[in-house]
This record gives structure tokens, C-alpha cells and sequence, in this order.
């Protein structure tokens, strides 16, 4: 996987050929939802031909969105997928405690595994969740199932949350969080306007539920050239001279600086 996955395309685990055509998406990671896209009496066969493609190493990296914990299915869903050849990571959709964390990695303790919160309790226990376990590779929010968890009639009031799940991301030591699926396929200027206010938020990357989607997305968190010019001037005034110190052009450049011009950097070159 690339050291900074942008796009994270959702597909239906019980529609194998939508499977397929994702993996040939372009997106750096395929998830294989077994959870919401997926009906009650269909869960085994989900499961079934999740584990089946899963036998040989696929094309991209795909992690699998498991049911929750406590509903029927969910352990089912790691006994048969956590031995898996082919797979990358297991996402586990509405964690509330550090301790569904450590069960699901004490049964799977090679996975590495992603931690969504969806729930105004498991917000509150963000950082305890993104630090309960090193197996714990990343946290993202549920944006959907949050807001009806808070009553919103939008999401409006989502900002607070969601700077929670970046700043516990950050103080546990993990990447920046993934933003949340945005609902309407068709709506790109949408689309690109929320990409914008996430990235200003600190997240990097988003989920999405449409391969149309994705070139949106990833335009939205690549640097600009702009961007990218200004990362190479704080970089060679860095090695130009040690410690603290200000550009011609105003800009102080400190060790903060320098390490978020290095990530710019970073991404630049998947331009």
C-alpha cells in the first residue's frame, strides 16, 4: 500500500462482480463492506466469496468492513476472514470501547485493523480507542450513522467530531484519518467542496461509495504546484541553516514546518 492511501472504495461483499470492477478502479484501497451494504439473508454468501477471493494476494489492498461485534455476524466474519492470504485489514464498524479493539486482536493478531466510531459514545472515547492496541493501524468516523446516533438533520454540527477523531488519531501516534463517504454519487462539486473543508480539518484521504468519486478525491488532497513550491523552499532553507528561522517571504519554518513540508512532498509524487 502506498504510504499514503487517498481513496478507499467500498464495495458490496455479496455482489462479487462489483468487487472485481472496484479492484480495477484505480482506488489504493478496495473495502469489501459485509456490513451495511449488505441484507440480513445475505451475509453468509457476503462472507463466503469474500473469503474466496481472498485466498490469493488481489491486485490492490482490500481490508474488509466486518459486522459489529455485537450484533450476530461479526465474529463469524473475523473467525473466516482474519486467516486470509489476501487480505490487508479488517475495519470494524461501530467500536464504542478500547476493549472490542483488543478482543478482535487477540483473534486476529496478525490483522491490521481500522476502528470506525459512529456513535457519540465512541467520540468521546476517541483517543482511548486509537491507542488501545498496536495492531490498531487507524481511525475514521461513520458520518452516517453519527448523525442519527446526535439527531442532525445535516452535517452541520459534524465539525467538532470530527476535528476529535483527527486530533486522536494524531496523539495516538496514527495517520490522518480518512474523511467519512460522501452520500451523493453525482454531486462531484459537492463532493470537491467537502474534500476541501476535510483537508482543512487535517484529514487525508476519503472513503468513497462510486469510482467516479475518485479522481475527485484525489485531486482534492493532492498539493498544488503551489504547494509543492513552497514545501521545497522550506526544505532547502532548512538545509541551508539549522533551527528556527524566517523566509524572505515572511513564513517562520521550525521543525513542524519542515516535517509537514516532507509529507507534501510525500504525496507530490503520486502526481
Amino acid at each position: 500500500m502506498t504510504a499514503f492511501p487517498l481513496t478507499w472504495l467500498y464495495a458490496p461483499g455479496d455482489r462479487p462482480h462489483v468487487v472485481a470492477k472496484a479492484l480495477t478502479s484505480g482506488a489504493d484501497v478496495v473495502v469489501i463492506d459485509l456490513e451495511d451494504a449488505v441484507a440480513p439473508d445475505r451475509k453468509a454468501y457476503a462472507r463466503a466469496a469474500t473469503a474466496d477471493l481472498l485466498a490469493g494476494p488481489p491486485a490492490v489492498p482490500v481490508h474488509v468492513r466486518v459486522n459489529a461485534l455485537d450484533g450476530p455476524w461479526g465474529e463469524q466474519d473475523i473467525a473466516a476472514l482474519a486467516p486470509a492470504p489476501g487480505l490487508s485489514g479488517l475495519r470494524l464498524a461501530k467500536i464504542t470501547s478500547p476493549a472490542g479493539i483488543t478482543h478482535v486482536a487477540r483473534r486476529a493478531a496478525r490483522t491490521d485493523l481500522y476502528a470506525l466510531l459512529e456513535t457519540a459514545l465512541a467520540v468521546e472515547r476517541a483517543y482511548a480507542i486509537a491507542s488501545a492496541h498496536p495492531n490498531l493501524r487507524g481511525i475514521a468516523l461513520g458520518e452516517a450513522d453519527l448523525q442519527a446516533d446526535l439527531g442532525m438533520r445535516d452535517d452541520t454540527g459534524l465539525d467538532w467530531p470530527r476535528s476529535r477523531v483527527v486530533v486522536a488519531a494524531r496523539a495516538a501516534g496514527l495517520p490522518p484519518p480518512p474523511q467519512s463517504v460522501h452520500p451523493d454519487t453525482r454531486d462531484l462539486d459537492g463532493l470537491a467542496a467537502s474534500c476541501a473543508h476535510g483537508r482543512a480539518l487535517g484529514f487525508l484521504g476519503r472513503a468513497a461509495i462510486h469510482p467516479r468519486q475518485l479522481p475527485v478525491i484525489e485531486r482534492a488532497f493532492l498539493p498544488t504546484e503551489a504547494d509543492i513550491e513552497r514545501a521545497e523552499t522550506v526544505l532547502k532553507a532548512a538545509a541551508a541553516e539549522q533551527g528556527a528561522q524566517a523566509l524572505p517571504d515572511g513564513r517562520f519554518v521550525d521543525a513542524a514546518v519542515v516535517t509537514a513540508a516532507r509529507r507534501t512532498l510525500s504525496l507530490a509524487r503520486r502526481r
